[in-house]
């Protein structure tokens, strides 16, 4: 729900006379959504969508009563049987960095290409 949001709130922040110039240059709603609209969208949606896609990578520990793999659940099932907590959480710390840190320097290229 929150992507969708996302999205809707990047196609209504194109402005009314992008639209309105398509259509009265004779483009159809869809020629115009596929051409002017959604380019330009697209450009504003990139930084929210980075951000909840990070979001989603960090909260899926959340998850861990659900999935049986998730690393901080798994970090656990190692820190308890080895006692060996602070190396375990600094290894599984890590992990997450190695996870979010490509996307979030993946976001900052695609904002600053498309800038």
């Amino acid at each position: 729900a929150f992507i969708a949001e996302t999205v809707r709130a990047g196609i209504k922040a194109v402005g009314v006379g992008q639209m309105e110039g398509a259509r009265a240059n004779g483009l159809t709603y869809w020629q115009t959504m596929r051409y002017i609209i959604l380019p330009q969208a697209f450009k504003l949606v990139i930084p929210p969508l980075g951000n909840q896609f990070i979001n989603l990578i960090k909260n899926s520990s959340v998850l861990a009563f659900v999935a049986g793999f998730d690393l901080m659940y798994q970090g656990d099932v190692i820190a308890s049987a080895s006692f060996e907590t602070i190396n375990t959480y600094l290894v599984v710390g890590v992990f997450y960095l190695i996870l979010t840190l490509p996307l979030s320097y993946y976001m900052r290229y695609l904002e600053k290409k498309l800038a």
